[in-house]
Order: structure tokens, then C-alpha cells, then sequence
């Protein structure tokens, strides 16, 4: 499949995908992901992904199950396309995902690999490959007010000139990819049936957070 592959719909994205758990990662929609990987069973899945369709399932590991070797894992995660790729001189890979639908989980198959791999499906997110949908219904005003909030309350500095340029989706996305909320709360922002509701609930759990006047470490760049 080439590498400048476009997906139109659920059928363009394959029903077997290989995961990767990780907790408090958030991967959505055209969002762009870095990831450092050095496990032997996640470079293995990093080139089997290279071999085929490219596609990587983000994932996160349920905390109420207390399993390290095996976590039950959400039922909702995001499939990534690897778009950058190297190899550093200590057998590990550079890679980033651009994420290209959400996908929910029907099953595990079996692998010999090491590393996970589920049957999903990506009928009901369906609206994740037109890009921009929706735009038009977010609250801008009370997301940048949240932001404003946010970075005031933990003396951070933004690139005020960049958020004033980014359409509602990037600006959404990114923010919430960036957060420093726990799993539960980005898991909520995953789920989020549109756009507008993902901003509302990143409006809200920052009204929180700020309410509470402690939480997480602020990482938010």
C-alpha cells in the first residue's frame, strides 16, 4: 500500500490491527503523535505495520483491572498511520502516528508476535474521515477562555500567534492530545460523539482541574 494512502471510509481501514497500550496517550483524528519505541515486541510491531498497511491501534489500558501483563484494555481506541519513521543507533525507533479514525474494539486475536492485536470495527466513527467536521458548533471562545485559564493558573507560555491561526479542529484535537488530565478524563475526550461535545468536556474537566486548584504536573506546550 503506498505511503501517501487516503482513507475515505471504514472500509478503507483494516478489520485486524495491532495495538499499542499505552496509558494517558491520546491519539484522534489527524492528530500527530510521537512515539519512542524500544520494546522488543513493539519494534517487531512497528515492522510488521511497515510491511503492510502501516496502521497502529492506540489504546488505552482500563486502570480499575489490575493486570501489568496483560491489561484488559477500553473498548475505544484510535488507528494511527506511521508517517515518519527512523532508526537510532541503539535499536530503537522514532516513529509519529497520524491518526486516522477511531476504531472500537470487538475481539483480541491471537498473535505469536508479543504484541496485541484486535478485530475492530469503525462503522460508528464514521464522521472521523471528513476533516473539519462540525467546526462550525464548537465553543472557540470558551476553549481559548479554558486555555487562557489554564496557563495563567500554572504559569505556562503558549504560541498565542499558532492558536489564533488553527482551525477548531486542530485546535480541539491538539489541546486535548496535549493535556495533562488523567486516562479516564482523555478517554471521555476519545469517545466524544462530535467535535463540539470533545471541547466541552475539554472545557469542563480544565474548569475542574482549576477549581481544585491542584492535579497532574502541567506539560501542556
Amino acid at each position: 500500500m503506498s505511503t501517501h494512502s487516503e482513507y475515505h471510509g471504514p472500509a478503507d481501514c483494516p478489520a485486524i490491527l495491532p495495538v499499542f497500550p499505552l496509558p494517558g496517550a491520546l491519539l484522534l483524528p489527524r492528530g500527530q503523535m510521537p512515539l519512542n519505541i524500544f520494546e522488543p515486541r513493539y519494534l517487531a510491531m512497528v515492522d510488521d505495520a511497515l510491511r503492510g498497511h502501516r496502521l497502529i491501534g492506540m489504546i488505552q489500558p482500563d486502570p480499575d483491572v489490575s493486570s501489568t501483563s496483560h491489561p484488559k484494555l477500553f473498548r475505544v481506541g484510535c488507528a494511527g498511520r506511521i508517517t515518519q519513521y527512523a532508526e537510532t543507533g541503539d535499536g530503537r525507533y522514532l516513529i509519529s502516528l497520524t491518526g486516522v479514525s477511531r476504531f472500537r474494539v470487538e475481539g483480541e486475536v491471537a498473535s505469536a508476535q508479543g504484541y496485541r492485536t484486535c478485530q475492530v470495527s469503525y462503522d460508528e466513527f464514521a464522521m472521523d474521515f471528513q476533516a473539519r467536521a462540525g467546526e462550525d458548533k464548537v465553543d472557540r471562545a470558551g476553549v481559548l477562555k479554558a486555555l487562557r485559564d489554564f496557563v495563567e493558573s500554572n504559569d505556562l507560555k503558549v504560541d498565542w500567534a499558532g492558536i489564533d491561526e488553527a482551525p477548531n479542529e486542530a485546535l480541539v484535537n491538539a489541546l486535548c492530545m496535549m493535556s495533562p488530565f488523567g486516562v479516564r478524563e482523555k478517554q471521555a475526550m476519545l469517545e466524544a460523539a462530535d467535535l463540539k461535545t470533545r471541547a466541552e468536556i475539554l472545557i469542563a474537566v480544565t474548569q475542574m482541574e482549576l477549581l481544585r486548584g491542584s492535579g497532574p504536573e502541567p506539560t501542556m506546550q
